[in-house]
This record gives structure tokens, sequence and C-alpha cells, in this order.
């Protein structure tokens, strides 16, 4: 596991959004798809997941070709749930399901970067949540609150609707799309390109379709 200074040296402006005492512990790369309960609100990037004595962040920021910094974190004693979700026909990558009770956000990397995480993760939240500083109020609170429920599931989809469906649909769509073309101009026959290009043109439109239903 790298050490708190070159996980600072290595993400840039990480420093400056640490607070006092928080020292990183362990970083993957991931999208960070956040979904607020009870509303429609709903963020994703790609980004540095980064995980702390304090908290687990979603973490981006670059310069070009735009300054852009994305930044959303749970503190680690709010959390509530942590389900490692594994989907079926998606062998490369795996899922942690993080909510605090208020929203849910879904960390997606690899499956040997996801295990790691989530290991860190619950090592975290058993070491470093019982002595997070709080308000008289809130430790309270805390103390009443039941503690993390960990999961492991596996999400049943159909093929279609999994990134790699939707890939083969994708690839395959502009094939056709493509041989349409090809053999149009070989031939001179609207007959023979034509029914390869529409169906190259319906398999890129579903599977940009269902690509969208997905976010």
């Amino acid at each position: 596991m790298p050490s708190a200074e070159k996980i600072l040296a290595s993400i840039k402006g990480l420093q400056e959004h640490m607070r006092a005492g928080e020292e990183p512990l362990a970083t993957i790369p991931g999208i960070w798809d956040a979904i607020t309960t009870g509303a429609s609100e709903r963020s994703a990037a790609t980004c540095e997941i980064v995980l702390t004595n304090q908290r687990l962040l979603g973490y981006m920021y670059t310069k070009f070709p735009r300054e852009r910094l994305f930044l959303e974190a749970f503190a680690l004693a709010d959390i509530t749930n942590i389900a490692f979700r594994q989907k079926s026909f998606e062998p490369l990558f795996r899922e942690l399901a993080i909510s605090d009770g208020l929203r849910t956000t879904y960390i997606r990397s690899s499956r040997e970067k996801i295990e790691s995480l989530s290991q860190d993760l619950q090592a975290a939240i058993t070491t470093y949540a019982p002595h997070a500083t709080t308000s008289p109020q809130q430790a309270e609170e805390r103390i009443l609150r039941p503690a993390p429920v960990y999961e492991k599931k596996t999400i049943r989809t159909s093929f279609e609707q999994s990134l790699s469906g939707i890939a083969v649909l994708f690839t395959g769509g502009l094939v056709l799309e493509i041989v349409g073309a090809s053999a149009w101009a070989v031939t001179h026959s609207i007959q023979v390109g034509l029914p390869l290009c529409v169906a190259g043109f319906v398999a890129v439109f579903f599977a940009t379709l269902a690509r969208r239903q997905r976010k």
C-alpha cells in the first residue's frame, strides 16, 4: 500500500482538500456514480477513489481544456451499508455500493481493485470511525446507529443490457454499416447495400439507447 506522501504527491491538488488530521490510506482509479435518495439528482465521474482515515472520496482535478474539480465524499462514520456487487456478463469489472441512508454511490473499477478497496474500507471504518471527532449530539447519534451492513450481491442482468452486450451490439452495427456501404459502392446495387446499412444503423441506435438507459 502506498504511503500518504506518495498518494498526495501523485494526485494533483488533493492536499488542498484534506481536513485537519486527515491522511490518505489508499487510492484506486474508478467511476464514482452518485444518486441522491428521493431525488433525480445524479453525478458521475471517472476519477480517483481515495480512502482516508476520515472519509471516502471521489476526486478529480484538471486544468485542461478547462479547470474542473470533482469532489464528493462520505464520512467513514456515516456509512451505513457497503455492498460488493457483481453483475452478470461483466467479467472484468465489479461495483461497490456505498450508502449513508440519504444517498448511494456506485464505485466501479476492476475486480482486483474493488476487492482491495472493499477490504481497506471495512478496516478503516472499524479502526477510525469510532474515534471520529464530532459534536456530543453527533457522537450520541452514532453510538445508537447500527454498525454498517456488509453485503455481497450478484446482479442478474440480460446480456443485451450489460456493458459487454452493448459493446457487441454497437461494434456489430458499425461493421454492418461499413460492409453495407462497401457492398453498395462495389456492386452499385441498392438492394445489396441498403439492408446492411439499415441493420447497422438500427443496431447502433439501440446500443446507444441501452447505454443511456443505464446512466
